[in-house]
């Protein structure tokens, strides 16, 4: 049974600066059994942003306003049935620690990827892994402040600054 498209949350990938990761990777680290993976039946994200902001899609869409069974992804426990989710590789710095490592060429893709959305599904709000989870350092940036500085209306953001 499908739901309706209401969230696209965005994440990070958890890795420093420069070392760009590809699908293959995001596939064995959610998908193969544990201790190497998480054992899930599917990966989290639905689509990848590359450092060099290419955007690579990882779990097919129909592209309406309904999220099918086929379509869920493990991205943010309790709310996967109604969400999209968007990675961008990096988020922590050499030592692991959470810090936005966005590229400019990711800052205008992520931009363009939430104006896109909301340009076609008008009422979905969009939030950081961190605003749904807390505890996450999950995207290692504020999404509502970035959305809100870049023009996007405060009725699309999620949880506001």
């Amino acid at each position: 049974m499908s739901k309706e498209l209401q969230l696209l949350v965005i994440h990070c990938t958890d890795t420093p600066p420069e070392r760009e990761v590809t699908s293959d990777e995001i596939r064995h680290w959610h998908t193969d059994a544990p201790p190497q993976g998480r054992g899930w039946n599917q990966v989290g994200y639905t689509d990848m942003i590359h450092l060099d902001g290419h955007i690579e899609n990882l779990v097919e869409f129909d592209n309406d306003n309904e999220v099918d069974l086929w379509e869920i992804t493990n991205g943010a426990a309790g709310w996967n049935s109604i969400a999209r989710h968007v990675v961008y590789v990096g988020g922590a710095s050499k030592n692991r620690a959470p810090i936005d490592t966005r590229t400019p060429a990711q800052r205008d893709a992520i931009l363009t990827y939430c104006k896109y959305m909301i340009f076609r599904y008008p009422k979905i709000k969009i939030a950081g892994h961190n605003d749904l989870n807390a505890g996450k350092a999950c995207p290692s940036f504020n999404v509502a402040r970035f959305l809100l500085a870049n023009g996007v209306s405060a009725k699309n953001v999620y949880k506001s600054v």
